[in-house]
């Protein structure tokens, strides 16, 4: 029989994994904003020590942030929402950019992980809430070096932080002129082009190091992933369908609000210590 503590730490990870997957359709994001500071909280209930605790969060966002993308974007593609050339372009230098930020997360210590979530969850939550028509770029998404660039950067910071890029995707698409609704759809797909090189860059990472609970696969907790992704799949269609339904204003506050108050919960923890 569980014990008190075993049965809430279920319950959370049922209903985180029920939210990464709703938030995941709706908003075209692996859902790691929301898994990643879940996970934090549970792995320091289970007294997982302090270094690895965070990376152990990320690293296993990342995999769940697998099947769940590949849920969003099937999703969204059937819908006839997703630009497929700008996939393609960025397919290669978004798996590069998320093994190197993996890599990053060997040497990296614990608030650089929080940082990143604060600065970019403020930048584009701001850009979603605050921003008018004219706040462009450009008329249209580049092309050649200056594409592949941003798609290495969009795995590079990704991985770090833990999502899938969705949000930061979704940013560089609505900053060219991108509907928000084709921004969200394409950025679905985004999420396992990073989430498998990036888990993968994760579990090499953080394989041997000491602390970590006896599940771990490196910086991957097994009985995590395993517990969360089937109510990731359940709900990820329900936020896709929502998506579709809400006008596109509506669909940039509600996923300005969501960003704005994970970066203020890191930036709390940040202040902590």
């Amino acid at each position: 029989m569980l014990a008190p503590f075993d049965i809430a730490a279920l319950a959370t990870l049922l209903v985180g994994g029920a939210a990464t997957g709703f938030l995941a359709g709706l908003f075209g994001v692996g859902g790691g904003a929301i898994t990643v500071p879940i996970l934090f909280e549970i792995f320091g209930i289970m007294h997982v020590a302090d270094p690895v605790r965070m990376p152990l969060a990320v690293g296993t966002s990342l995999a769940v942030i697998i099947p769940t993308s590949l849920r969003s974007v099937r999703a969204h593609y059937l819908r006839g929402a997703v630009d497929v050339s700008v996939l393609r372009a960025w397919a290669l230098p978004i798996m590069v950019g998320a093994l190197c930020g993996a890599t990053v997360a060997r040497f990296a210590a614990p608030e650089v992980f929080q940082a990143a979530f604060v600065v970019f969850g403020t930048v584009i939550s701001a850009k979603l809430l605050f921003g008018k028509e004219h706040w462009r770029v450009a008329t249209e998404m580049p092309r050649g070096w200056i594409l592949r660039f941003y798609g290495f950067f969009i795995g590079a910071v990704s991985s770090l932080m833990g999502i899938g890029g969705g949000a930061i995707s979704t940013l560089v698409m609505t900053l060219h002129n991108r509907p928000i609704h084709q921004a969200v759809a394409t950025s679905a797909g985004v999420g396992a082009l990073i989430a498998v090189p990036g888990a993968l860059g994760y579990v090499a990472a953080g394989w041997g190091k000491p602390g970590l609970p006896a599940d771990a696969l490196g910086f991957v907790s097994l009985i995590a992933f395993a517990l969360t992704v089937p109510a990731t799949l359940v709900t990820t269609p329900m936020g896709v369908a929502l998506a579709h339904r809400l006008p596109r204003r509506w669909l940039e506050v509600l996923f300005g609000l969501f960003l704005a108050t994970v970066a203020i919960r890191f930036m709390i923890a940040i202040a902590r210590g």
